[in-house]
């Protein structure tokens, strides 16, 4: 039989592991209420301050141009027209305080004038976490539009490792 102290010790780290899973998962989700609300503080401290959102379309590097992209058009003109971003559940793995999490993400843009949306944009994203003070934070995220392309897939290839 396996000596109690090691028995709790591997229980400890599961059960951190565990946590650390729940914890990405809430703050990844948490993206998308908040920067379709517009809260541009609250999508800014997700982030660590020398964050890089790499974007198949623009790269933002640091947390002020997060907030900023979040207070100014085109993403304004988006949330007032209506619009929500939509994570998928997420494949993470946790290195002590990194971490990696794979996933998808929709943009869905209301039709303007009818009662319906359209998927405008569906991507490949991969967040790479730090952990700091106890607390998890986006340090990179890129984003890939699945268009068909090798970067797309090769990003979710990467997934679970």
């Amino acid at each position: 039989m396996t000596d109690i102290t090691e028995l709790v010790h591997s229980l400890l780290e599961r059960v951190q592991i565990l946590e650390d899973e729940i914890a990405i998962q809430k703050l990844v989700t948490a993206y998308g209420p908040a920067v379709d609300a517009g809260e541009a503080e609250k999508v800014g401290a997700m982030w660590t301050e020398d964050a890089v959102y790499d974007i198949d379309i623009r790269t933002l590097t640091g947390r002020s141009d997060i907030i900023e992209m979040v207070r100014t058009t085109p993403h304004q003109d988006y949330i007032n027209t209506g619009c929500g971003h939509l994570l998928s559940p997420l494949n993470i793995v946790v290195d002590g305080d990194k971490a990696v999490a794979t996933g998808h993400s929709q943009l869905l843009r209301r039709n303007e004038g009818e009662d319906s949306f359209r998927v405008w944009r569906v991507a490949a994203n991969r967040f790479d976490l730090v952990k700091i003070l106890g607390e998890w934070k986006i340090k990179q995220r890129t984003t890939r539009l699945l268009d068909g392309s090798s970067p797309a897939r090769d990003l979710l290839a990467r997934a679970g490792n």
